[in-house]
């Protein structure tokens, strides 16, 4: 069975298939021309974190495409506790016909991968957000023409989104650059995943931000406190305070450069207002392309999987085992 657990299991021309099909959709989208490729399909999501754009954007994205959504709580469903894994996994591919999920940790959907009969999409965990970079790499896109050699500047922590969208920028001919304060860049698991699967070459990790955004077409940031790091709050106040993106930084950058955050954004914190509301912001262009990368993202895993005529399908996340 096929999932969309990691962008490090999609190869490069799946993911061009991907951000592809996602303009199509959007294209059609705007010109109001209807889109049932789900019909008769029902995909359940299975929330353990809070949410608002993923929620809205996947049932939203899946009523659009004539499917039905339903939305399973992850206090109701206990993941691990109130049933096995295995058994949750083998019961649930009776009902629906996939699952979107959004956990605290990566190691809950590999071992539901290990037992589903029905494709899995992670929605979020803590090592990874692959929905999210599909949504960024469309927006790069759409920017600039061509995300082919630009460079994005993440500032920041070098978290989930962060890990995710270095994949992708990593298989498309991006340059990825990361700026945190020591301690809080790649660990060393991602950096030997990134190897053996991406490239050789790492992306690249420049302390100073200033240096980091100096030749960047994107300057990415999120939130420096994520949910299940409330503890860590006020060291990481302290420590990332110079990493703050401000219109200091953002003139340090190229004139044409752009500004995108994966939201909520803790406005003051990792980023003004004046910067998330200015000019170079494409934070909301950004937010709405995630309704149109899931569609295409389920219509790949439910429809196109075992079509002779499309690339291979995305793989199963067998592979990705993140440490503890």
């Amino acid at each position: 069975m096929r999932h969309f657990l990691n962008l490090v299991d999609v190869s490069r021309e799946e993911l061009l298939h991907l951000l592809d099909e996602s303009q199509r959709i959007k294209a059609a989208h705007q010109r109001g021309i209807p889109r049932r490729t789900l019909q008769g399909r029902i995909i359940g999501l299975v929330f353990e974190k809070p949410s608002l754009r993923t929620r809205v954007s996947f049932e939203s994205g899946i009523a659009q495409l004539g499917g039905i959504s339903l939305y399973l709580p992850g206090n109701e469903v206990g993941l691990g506790w109130r049933e096995s894994l295995a058994d949750f996994a083998r019961t649930i591919g009776h009902y629906v016909d996939a699952l979107v999920l959004r956990v605290y940790h990566h190691q809950t959907l590999t071992a539901l991968a290990a037992h589903a009969s029905v494709p899995l999409i992670n929605a979020l965990s803590d090592k990874a957000h692959p929905c999210q970079a599909l949504a960024d790499l469309l927006t790069i896109r759409e920017l600039f023409g061509n995300e082919q050699g630009r460079t994005v500047a993440f500032v920041g922590d070098g978290n989930n989104v962060a890990r995710s969208l270095a994949v992708g920028c990593g298989k498309l001919g991006i340059r990825f650059i990361l700026s945190s304060p020591p301690g809080y860049g790649f660990d060393e698991h991602f950096k030997n995943l990134y190897r053996a699967k991406v490239s050789a070459e790492l992306p690249e990790e420049v302390p100073d931000p200033y240096q980091a955004v100096r030749t960047a077409d994107v300057i990415y940031t999120d939130v420096w406190t994520s949910m299940g790091q409330e503890a860590e709050r006020d060291i990481r106040l302290q420590r990332f305070a110079p990493y703050q993106v401000n219109n200091a930084l953002l003139a340090a950058a190229p004139a044409h450069c752009r500004f995108l955050h994966c939201l909520p954004a803790h406005r003051g914190e990792e980023v003004t207002d004046d910067v998330i509301d200015g000019p170079a912001s494409a934070v909301f262009q950004q937010a709405a392309n995630r309704l149109h990368t899931q569609k295409a993202l389920l219509e790949w895993l439910l429809i196109h999987q075992n079509s002779a005529t499309t690339p291979p399908s995305i793989s199963s996340a067998s592979a990705v085992t993140p440490s503890s």
